[in-house]
């Protein structure tokens, strides 16, 4: 899988869980292979079973407790859980208590100084991450350098020299903020994720909610002086009937002419919403969908030259199509559209996105109303989930002006 195949995955339905799980993971390893370095140290010493079954304890621990508090400075980072005050004392007093178990071992001659050295280096390299992603920034640097300075003192006081000592210092220094600035910056990118998953779900409600405004303006500018007019001549064609003045009749029959030129009128704009010119409903469409962020590419070849009809039945596929991936495929980063004709005599036109989501309602019900409106143009429709989260619709309508063969006209 190349590196644009994941990145395209993570902007799927369910790429920030996906994220997290990968931080999840690359966290545990670390717990994996500080096993694998302890069960190395412990094959290679020749301080005693006792001792070396007091380290395998504490090394257990130590193991443990980093895994635990990974997992829940994660979620406490990410805003889903608390702090975990008692993991971090936990944590850090088992670090503590191991590197003195080591300073004790070099003191009493059971270990030599390569030995500490392996044990102190680990601990350095081990505990950093956890406090750092649990602990706010400032708190959580000052746990970290406290406790490594710590460490490297106990390996200064009980007789570290030379090279062993230049490596303790040299991960104090520089291996533990590195250490602890790369745990934190990987629940920042987590944090990220879900953050511009959530603005790209908001930017496609507010895409879906802005067409609606408008079609309400829209009916507001032709029926709103229209109703006025009409309560106004109303309220005075009753005062007038109730005085007896024929004026009456002349301004009820003005009320007759306003009602049905409204009627027109929203008829026109309903008309105008439902049958839209096909160019319209594409220029539309990638309107839309970029202003969510989904990359849109539009194939639209032999679209002047369809009839009427065929024009405004595919108009009301691409609208229904593009309410579908601003309302079912939230997690969508692409949409294409394609248009071309078929050798048999009959145009089709395929639109396609990323992000499907699992359950099978997520095509939303107007596909239904599709299809009966495309019957009636003997024409057909098609909806399938493919593999990686792609979703196709396609309808088919038959077309006898010409055989223009399976070429597929360029897009723009």
């Amino acid at each position: 899988m190349t590196v644009h195949d994941w990145v395209e995955r993570l902007g799927g339905p369910d790429g920030p869980g996906r994220y997290r799980r990968y931080a999840l993971l690359s966290l545990g390893y670390f717990a994996v292979f500080e096993v694998g370095l302890w069960a190395l140290w412990m094959a290679q010493s020749d301080a005693g079973t006792p001792t070396l079954a007091s380290v395998a304890a504490l090394a257990s621990a130590h193991v443990v407790t980093q895994t635990l508090l990974s997992r829940a400075a994660l979620r406490h980072y990410l805003g889903t859980g608390p702090r975990p005050d008692r993991l971090i004392s936990l944590y850090t007093a088992v670090t503590v208590v191991l590197a003195a178990l080591g300073c004790s071992l070099l003191a009493t001659g059971r270990i030599d100084e390569r030995g500490l050295t392996t044990c102190l280096f680990w601990l350095l390299m081990f505990y950093p991450g956890p406090p750092a992603l649990a602990l706010p920034r400032r708190p959580g640097a000052v746990l970290v350098a406290v406790v490594s300075l710590s460490i490297a003192a106990g390996g200064v006081a009980v007789g570290l020299s030379g090279t062993w000592l230049a490596l303790v210092l040299g991960a104090t220094l520089i291996m533990a903020p590195f250490m602890a600035g790369a745990v934190r910056a990987t629940g920042w990118g987590v944090r990220l994720v879900e953050e511009l998953a959530a603005a790209r779900q908001t930017q496609a409600r507010l895409a879906v909610a802005e067409e609606r405004l408008r079609f309400g303006r829209d009916l507001h500018d032709v029926l709103g002086r229209n109703l006025a007019v009409v309560a106004l001549k109303s309220e005075l064609a009753v005062q007038l009937a109730r005085r007896g003045r024929p004026e009456a009749v002349e301004h009820m029959v003005e009320v007759q002419r306003i009602a049905q030129e409204s009627q027109r009128e929203i008829r026109s704009v309903v008309r105008g919403y439902r049958t839209a010119d096909l160019h319209t409903e594409l220029a539309g469409a990638r309107s839309v969908l970029e202003a969510a962020d989904i990359a849109c590419r539009i194939g639209d070849g032999p679209a002047d030259r369809l009839p009427t009809d065929v024009q405004a039945a595919l108009g009301w596929v691409v609208r229904e199509g593009t309410t579908n991936v601003l309302r079912h495929a939230p997690g969508a980063s692409r949409c294409t559209v394609s248009l071309r004709t078929a050798g048999t005599g009959a145009v089709r036109l395929t639109m396609e996105n990323d992000g499907a989501p699992g359950a099978e309602g997520g095509a939303g019900t107007g596909l239904s109303g599709l299809r009966e409106r495309l019957s009636g143009l003997n024409g057909t429709l098609t909806a399938e989930r493919r593999p990686g989260g792609v979703f196709r619709l396609t309808a088919h309508i038959p077309w006898k002006e010409g055989q223009e063969g399976e070429a597929e006209h360029g897009g723009r």
